[in-house]
């Protein structure tokens, strides 16, 4: 009987472990993608703010020669990137970025897959897809361009370069170009623009360092020197310092966040558990209930027979929890020895302190707190009234005290949820709340439903064996074997109850988590068409109709379409500047509504576009657009010079329509106008792009790859896009999700655990009913039926319940998240509940096998002999 109650602390020790390994997984993965660029690097030396990685200064401001000649340096690389054209003999083109190679191939961010790694000047090392579409192999020479940047300016050149290498982007440092190559520092100079200034005027975003101390020094020392060497605006940062901030700027607490979460999942996990060694022990007690009255009637205390018990309860924890943490890294081992790699996601074993002790301490704990009522039970009778025959329990009335905290806990908990819905609007529709503390509405809603569902549990001896016995009336006309057992529910409602709650926590947590991620992504669909509205923007010369038909037939791709495109400023009208407002600079697309509506993701929303109205982003960059909607704008069109001065060609004025969209990073934000607008205002004097949207059917690296084949042949083309990007987010918030379920499956199963043991304790204190039954004329295979049906009556009755509790506590939760990103969607997961009862099912008929060979396997009159 010790074999459910170690089952049940061996699935929630794994989950809690599991949850420990997953939450340093998740951060090791996330600091890997944050310092994809470090290649093996550990430290980076940062241009301005200590974690403003985009502030530009020049190679030689970084003092590149000095910094390699300080004993300790075993590598150093720039942050410098440029896009460059890559062409074959026949005249093929694919565009990539790339960045100057370094002395030290440790602190390159690619990796290589053939040759080796630029050293001189007329050497590359390209992306190994770029090499396939190319047809070029390790030793062919390539002709490379900047036309993708500079068109056909003073600053266009062509060189020749020997292929030496091929590189793959494992860490995704360069995902949005599809990988990158590599060249040496004076080629690099030329395709960035700098031929005749040379590498030290490049522009440089920060220096990566590869520091080994000499021996006898450390790394402190070697720093010592890179500071006294460097200007004092430059901050030395090491890898884990630089990923520390990058994890402050996504989340306070970094990854903390998800394993708290993950966490608190799995301390229900336990108090499911808990509920299940406590019918465990209860039905062990039960068991032993002669034996222990006969170690009393010679001489046993009971403090002897309690300590008995706890230590059983101590030493059972302990074993099955260690169980429990060794299956957890074992399952872990087993998915990073699969090399599972999703969306950057490395599955790799990584210990932790807490995840050896916390898993153990809190499963003796809890064992040994659930243990201690089936110990008093143990001591509470006399010993000759512990060897009489076991009669029926009787079941205790719950108390008046129980309902009256049931009533105000469920009272407070859906007052806390109106206020937190009621300040969640507020806030949304731009008024003032009450807690100026924007998560203060969501911390409330949460603190509702944990109220309101404690309330209900408390309540459960009450309500549950009621709804339940209803159910078994309705049932009981079926035969005498749905007859017994609804009997059996009613006889035991306390027991019945803890079984029927412990289910209920499970089974309401998988309804939650199903019916928010179902929520979450289609309110999300929506929030991601917004920020990446456009999958792949094409741009360059000779982009025409022609070409957009040829991107059109590449598989994976539902519409491409040529969108002419031009430069324009307006003032936003705000007091900055001396009350003269600033100049905002935008790109303007010409798109006509049938354009929109087959390029773009983001469409509903939006006004529709005429000659009159322009359509502005709600947010430009990272700050909100101060322009009102519906107000008129003087728009300036116009072209930049060769000096970066802004050239007006021709104004009008329109009328500003705001919605939330977003088509490149390249600038600080992007406007539609009707064509009949930039034709009257620019004439012929605009460029043309072609922006693709997939069909969703091909991978985005596939997609990446198969659109920049089409377009090889011309010259000075780029292919860019955020589709990458939001794979990403679609496809880390579906495994989270999924994770989740998953784990949470696990409380439904510990609390399966404890209707077998139910059941068992029934049959149990049953054994003279059960003999009296059969020796009436009732046959095995009815008797095996009751405990069936009563297993399922239990099972089905909480699962439903938990279902409807699961499906409500989603929607608000999801109301209260997403609310501010758009119209929440609340679907039905009809699935997820059908999967989840089935499983219940089948689960509950397969606990009754047990118990009811255990309650047929004895002949009635020994039966009634040993009652």
């Amino acid at each position: 009987m010790l074999i459910p109650a170690g089952i049940a602390i061996l699935i929630g020790t794994l989950f809690i472990c599991s949850t420990f390994l997953f939450g340093n997984t998740l951060d090791y993965s996330m600091r890997r993608q944050m310092t994809a660029s470090f290649g093996d690097a550990n430290y980076v030396v940062n241009a301005g703010d200590a974690d403003d990685i985009y502030s530009s200064r020049t190679v030689d401001d970084f003092k590149l020669d000095k910094l390699t000649a300080i004993d300790g340096i075993d590598g150093a690389r720039v942050y410098a990137a440029a896009s460059l054209q890559v062409s074959n003999d026949s005249g093929k083109h694919s565009t990539t970025a790339t960045i100057p190679t370094a002395s030290n191939a440790a602190v390159m961010p690619m990796s290589l897959t053939q040759g080796r790694w630029p050293n001189t000047n007329g050497e590359i090392a390209i992306p190994e897809d770029m090499a396939k579409r190319l047809d070029v192999t390790v030793g062919d020479t390539v002709r490379v361009d900047n036309s993708a940047m500079f068109g056909s300016s003073e600053l266009a050149s062509t060189l020749n370069e020997k292929v030496v290498g091929l590189t793959r982007d494992d860490n995704g440092a360069f995902s949005g170009y599809g990988g990158a190559s590599a060249m040496g520092h004076d080629d690099f100079a030329v395709m960035d623009g700098y031929k005749d200034q040379g590498f030290g005027a490049v522009p440089a975003y920060a220096v990566y360092l590869r520091v080994n101390a000499p021996q006898g020094s450390d790394d402190k020392a070697v720093l010592d020197q890179v500071r006294r060497l460097l200007p004092h605006k430059l901050t030395v940062l090491s890898v884990n310092e630089y990923a520390d901030k990058q994890m402050e700027s996504m989340s306070h607490d970094g990854t903390s966040i998800i394993t708290t979460f993950l966490l608190a999942f799995g301390t229900l996990a336990m108090f499911v558990a808990a509920l299940v060694i406590g019918n465990t022990f209860q039905v062990l007690v039960a068991q032993r209930r002669r034996t222990l009255a006969l170690l009393r009637t010679i001489g046993a205390q009971k403090g002897q027979l309690y300590r008995s018990v706890i230590a059983e309860a101590a030493i059972l924890g302990f074993l099955a929890s260690a169980l429990g943490v060794a299956a957890a890294f074992g399952l872990m081992g087993v998915v990073h020895a699969t090399g599972a790699n999703l969306n950057g996601l490395v599955f790799a074993v990584i210990p932790s302190p807490e995840a050896f002790w916390a898993p153990i301490a809190f499963g003796m704990i809890v064992t040994m707190i659930a243990a201690i009522g089936s110990a008093r039970s143990a001591t509470r009778v006399t010993p000759l009234e512990a060897l009489r025959p076991m009669e029926l329990v009787d079941a205790k009335r719950s108390g008046v005290l129980r309902i009256v905290g049931s009533l105000l806990l469920t009272a407070c908990g859906l007052a806390f949820i109106g206020v937190a819905l009621w300040q969640n609007h507020v806030a949304v529709t731009g008024g003032h709340p009450i807690i100026d503390n924007s998560s203060a509405p969501l911390l409330m809603a949460m603190g509702g439903i944990a109220l309101t569902f404690l309330g209900l549990l408390l309540a459960a001896v009450r309500w549950l064996p009621w709804m339940l016995s209803g159910l078994g009336s309705i049932v009981a006309h079926a035969g005498p074997s749905a007859t017994v057992a609804a009997a059996n529910i009613r006889k035991n409602p306390r027991r019945v109850a803890a079984t029927g709650a412990a289910l209920l926590i499970g089974v309401t947590l998988v309804s939650c988590i199903g019916t928010g991620a179902a929520s979450a992504k289609a309110t999300m669909a929506d929030a991601l068409d917004s920020r990446y509205s456009v999958d792949l923007v094409v741009s360059g010369t000779g982009l025409d109709a022609d070409t957009a038909g040829k991107i059109a037939k590449v598989d994976g791709v539902k519409a491409a379409e040529p969108v002419r495109t031009a430069m324009a400023q307006w003032n936003d009208g705000t007091n900055g500047n001396g009350g003269k407002g600033h100049d905002v600079t935008v790109q303007v697309a010409a798109l006509s509504e049938s354009q929109r509506s087959t390029v773009l993701n983001a469409s509903s929303g939006m006004h529709a576009i005429d000659r009159n109205g322009i359509e502005m982003m709600t947010k430009m960059g990272d700050s909100d657009n101060p322009i009102k909607d519906g107000s008129a704008v003087n728009v300036r069109f116009g072209t930049f010079g060769s000096d970066g001065d802004f050239t007006t060609v021709g104004e009008r004025t329109l009328t500003a329509h705001k919605s939330s969209f977003g088509v490149s990073s390249d600038y600080v934000g992007t406007a539609f106008v009707d064509p009949a607008v930039l034709d009257a205002v620019m004439g012929g004097n605009t460029d043309t792009q072609i922006w693709v949207k997939s069909d969703g059917t091909t991978s985005a690296a596939d997609l990446f790859a198969a659109v920049k084949d089409a377009v090889s042949t011309q010259t000075g083309v780029t292919v860019t896009g955020s589709i990458a990007e939001r794979a990403q987010w679609e496809q880390t918030v579906d495994m989270l999700m999924m994770i989740l379920v998953a784990l949470l499956a696990v409380a439904v199963l510990i609390a399966l655990i404890g209707v077998a043991n139910t059941l068992s304790l029934s049959v149990i204190e049953r054994t003279r009913e059960s003999a009296t039954l059969r020796a009436i004329g009732m046959t095995r295979g009815q008797l095996r039926r009751s405990l069936a049906v009563e297993a399922l009556l239990i099972s089905l009755g909480s699962g439903v319940v938990g279902i409807i509790l699961g499906m409500l506590f989603g929607w608000l939760g999801s109301t209260m998240v997403f609310a501010e990103y758009g119209t929440v969607q609340y679907p039905i997961e009809w699935g997820t509940a059908l999967a989840v009862l089935g499983v219940a099912a089948v689960a509950a008929l397969v606990a009754s096998v047990a118990p009811a060979r255990r309650a047929v396997r004895t002949p009635p009159v020994v039966a009634l002999a040993e009652a």
